[in-house]
């Protein structure tokens, strides 16, 4: 049995980065960029003005004071004006300042009379309200990195130079298999014995949060045969197989003797942790397959301790979960040896531990908006003291 950080290395070190694809632009937030983009132009190609206003040349109305009004220009003018000395042209913002002006003075300071541009604005400089030639970005330049995470920001940034497609680290694919012959689909009614099935379900959520393409749900009743067979089709066809129950050591947990007839590499099997002891992390190639208990909230925290962090490397992002220390609520106490996951609360600058701290509760994790860790060295937290806490993405 293992530390949870010697389980985090573990994954880190059997987890890689998927090959990359060229995709469409518009379908790229969010993910990740595997190539230096270079700016194709300049932005803006030509100089811009950055309000609406009049554009002249400086020294002229330094020298004259008042200015002849010659025509406008709006944004998206096709046809290329150079203004005469002397003149003032009426223009709009992000309209293309023309030749013969260097300068735009916006409409609140201008006032005209008889076609005149009179001028209110003792303050005016050179070049001002006016948006230079590659004044954003220039031709050639690097536009961003390799590794650029794709926010809504770098997307319109990308298209405004012109792009359309590029190349990013797609998305694992996932497939979920759930075991457990005690299991009920929600909708039909219970026999005596059964439980609802709901691991695939919050599964699915947290993986829809997290963009990740939507998983096939496989039912396998606890049957060793059948259990390999389809995890050997999940292996052909995912980068990620979650498996949920049958990770312990009962009659009919089949996970790890499954894993074994597909010659999946264990690389682990339990953390000390509590809960979610005996995940399972394996893989064949670079095929990577997580052994999630049964229970509830078991299956949730090592979703987001462990699955959450390999997704985030398969598809070269950042890690999602925040972490930061905060003060207890209250105090806690437990053996040592062990780290605790609590399903925790944080309400402002404390973190509540909220009850139903057990496996099977889902109740408190639905309302909670952490986890709280307490380290397997520590044995009682007192009310103030500072704990670890991961945001989750909720």
């Amino acid at each position: 049995m293992i530390s949870v950080s010697e389980a985090k290395e573990f994954i880190r070190k059997n987890s890689n980065p998927l090959t990359p694809v060229q995709a469409a632009l518009a379908l790229a937030a969010g993910k990740t960029l595997a190539e230096d983009i270079v700016a194709p132009i300049d932005i803006p190609a030509y100089p811009q003005s950055s309000m609406d206003g009049y554009a002249l040349l400086f020294k002229d109305w330094k020298a004259s004071g008042e200015l002849d009004l010659f025509g406008e220009i709006a944004a998206g003018r096709g046809d290329q004006i150079e203004l005469p000395k002397g003149k003032a042209v009426r223009i709009f913002t992000g309209a293309p300042v023309p030749p013969g002006a260097d300068t735009v003075v916006m409409q609140e300071k201008c006032r005209v009379e008889d076609d005149q541009v009179i001028i209110e604005d003792p303050l005016l400089k050179t070049g001002d309200n006016v948006r230079p030639t590659g004044s954003e970005i220039s031709k050639g330049a690097l536009a961003l990195e390799k590794g650029t995470l794709l926010t809504p920001a770098a997307i319109g940034f990308l298209a405004g130079i012109g792009l359309t497609e590029i190349s990013i680290y797609p998305s694992p694919k996932v497939s979920i298999i759930v075991t457990g012959n005690e299991l009920q689909t929600p909708g039909n009614p219970l026999s005596y014995g059964q439980v609802y099935e709901s691991n695939s379900l919050s599964l699915k959520a947290a993986l829809e949060q997290l963009s990740i393409p939507l998983p096939i749900v496989y039912r396998v009743e606890d049957q060793l045969d059948a259990l390999a067979k389809t995890l050997a089709h999940c292996l052909e066809n995912s980068d990620i197989v979650l498996l949920t129950g049958g990770i312990s050591v009962g009659d009919y947990d089949f996970t790890l003797k499954a894993a074994m007839l597909c010659e999946v590499e264990t690389i682990f099997h339990k953390i000390r942790q509590k809960p979610g002891k005996p995940i399972l992390f394996a893989r064949k190639g670079k095929k990577l397959v997580f052994g999630l208990p049964g229970n509830p909230a078991s299956v949730l925290t090592c979703f987001y301790e462990y699955v959450l962090e390999a997704i985030c490397i398969l598809q070269n992002s950042p890690i999602t979960l925040h972490q930061q220390f905060v003060p207890l609520a209250g105090p806690y106490k437990k053996p040592a040896g062990i780290t605790h996951f609590l399903k925790g609360l944080l309400l402002g600058e404390t973190v509540l531990s909220l009850d139903g701290q057990e496996s099977y509760k889902l109740n408190s994790f639905a309302k909670a908006n952490c986890l709280i860790v307490i380290p397997e060295n520590s044995t009682e937290c007192q009310a103030g003291d500072l704990v670890e806490i991961h945001r989750l993405p909720i």
